[in-house]
């Protein structure tokens, strides 16, 4: 730390392990990584993880943003990853893994559009290949500090996300991605805290109401005055300053918070842009709110 107070990149080669199931953008979150400044290596082995990881310790003048990039085309060398992933923290090489998923409909679509098999399938279907690639990957993606849902992204939305993650440089700043959704859609596979608002009245049965979402004003207001809904918002915020001193403290830049309601249209929309309006006044944060599911009723 620079005074004591505000938590400073280390001055060594970051280490960034790039990973996740296949089709979900790995290709194009290297490429990403690459017009940024990091030195890309691609379909690596994970027992070379050390070697290289060694050769730029050595200068991390030269090299100081390395990004490997692993995937599952070889299934048998894949499974080495959590003993490489072992040895790189004991010899106290400082990592973060990014795990890139996608939902499994989407990547049925996506070989499909390329009429390209999965590397896993073998002799079966497309989705027997995903089956068995979420089976193996399932313990590196709870182990990862940040994972990126790119179902409801192209490659361009995924690259600006990237950008936005990966190119700052000095005192830490938190990035915060604050995302309502809607239970009936399912719930958000990279979220770090969930929160549920159905306990508010819901404006859908207020005829007045109905056709406007919780960004409109009258909604808006409906929602945020109802019993319990400042509290509410009081109190998750006052929970959740501890959690970003602790991410400072461990080095981890990235956080998405998801607030549910039945149909992602009223209730949880006007406590997102609530919450995300309170963080955004918080010290060293910048704050991105998302409607996952606005639009879709």
């Amino acid at each position: 730390m620079s005074d004591g107070l505000t938590p400073v990149k280390p001055p060594t080669s970051e280490v960034l392990i790039v990973t996740g199931m296949s089709g979900a953008g790995r290709t194009t979150a290297a490429h990403a990584l690459e017009d940024h400044g990091w030195y890309v290596v691609e379909n690596i082995p994970p027992q070379l993880f050390i070697t290289l990881t060694d050769l730029v310790g050595r200068s991390p003048e030269a090299i100081p943003r390395l990004a490997l990039v692993v995937d599952v085309r070889s299934k048998e060398l894949f499974k080495d990853i959590q003993e490489a992933l072992g040895q790189l923290r004991a010899q106290g090489v400082d990592y973060r893994v990014l795990f890139l998923d996608a939902s499994d409909e989407l990547l049925v679509r996506r070989f499909e559009s390329a009429r390209r098999p999965h590397p896993l399938q073998g002799s079966g279907r497309i989705p027997d290949g995903i089956a068995v690639e979420r089976l193996l990957l399932r313990e590196l993606k709870e182990e990862a500090e940040i994972v990126v849902d790119t179902s409801t992204k192209n490659v361009h939305s995924l690259a600006t996300t990237i950008t936005e993650l990966f190119t700052e440089s000095g005192p830490i700043v938190l990035r915060l991605n604050v995302m309502s959704f809607g239970f009936k859609y399912g719930l958000p596979q990279d979220a770090n805290f969930m929160a549920d608002v159905r306990f508010l009245p819901n404006p859908h049965w207020v005829p007045e109401l109905r056709p406007f979402t919780g960004r409109d004003t009258a909604v808006s207001d409906f929602v945020l005055q109802q019993q319990g809904a400042s509290e509410f918002v009081d109190h998750y915020l006052e929970a959740l300053v501890p959690v970003l001193d602790g991410y400072r403290r461990e080095n981890k830049h990235y956080a998405t918070f998801a607030i549910g309601c039945t149909g992602g249209k009223h209730r949880s929309v006007a406590v997102a842009e609530e919450l995300g309006h309170r963080l955004s006044q918080q010290p060293r944060v910048t704050v991105n709110v998302h409607h996952r599911d606005l639009g879709r009723e």
